[in-house]
C-alpha cells in the first residue's frame, strides 16, 4: 500500500479596497503565438485582460452620495495597458487599480 502526499489548501488572503479601487487579478500571457513558436518571458506582453477579485464600496461625490460601482467580483475585465499597481498577497500577483481604468466586461 502507497501512502499519497497531498498539499495543504491554499489559503486566499482576504484583500478589501477602499472606494472606488478594484483588485483584479491579470489573466496568464500566452506562452506561443499562433504559428506555434514558445515565447520567453521577456516576449511576452502583459495582458490587458484580468478578473476582478474585490471591489470597494463606490466613490464619493461632491455631495457625500456614494454611488455603487458598475463592476463586480469575478467580472472579466479590459483595463488600459499600464492600469493599476501591481502588488503580491501570497503567492497570487494582483493589481490595484480605480474603476476608471476599467475600459470593458467582458460577457
Amino acid at each position: 500500500m502507497t501512502a499519497t502526499a497531498t498539499k495543504p489548501a491554499k489559503k486566499k488572503s482576504t484583500l478589501i479596497p477602499l472606494g472606488d479601487r478594484v483588485v483584479v487579478e491579470r489573466e496568464q500571457s500566452e506562452q506561443k503565438t499562433s504559428g506555434g513558436i514558445l515565447l520567453p518571458d521577456s516576449a511576452k506582453d502583459k495582458p490587458a485582460r484580468g478578473v476582478v477579485v474585490s471591489v470597494g464600496e463606490g466613490r464619493l461625490d461632491s455631495k457625500g452620495v456614494r454611488h455603487a460601482l458598475q463592476v463586480k467580483p469575478g467580472d472579466r475585465v479590459v483595463f488600459t495597458s499600464y492600469a493599476g499597481e501591481p502588488f503580491k498577497v501570497g503567492d497570487d500577483e494582483l493589481l490595484l487599480m480605480r474603476e476608471d481604468d476599467i475600459l470593458a466586461i467582458l460577457g
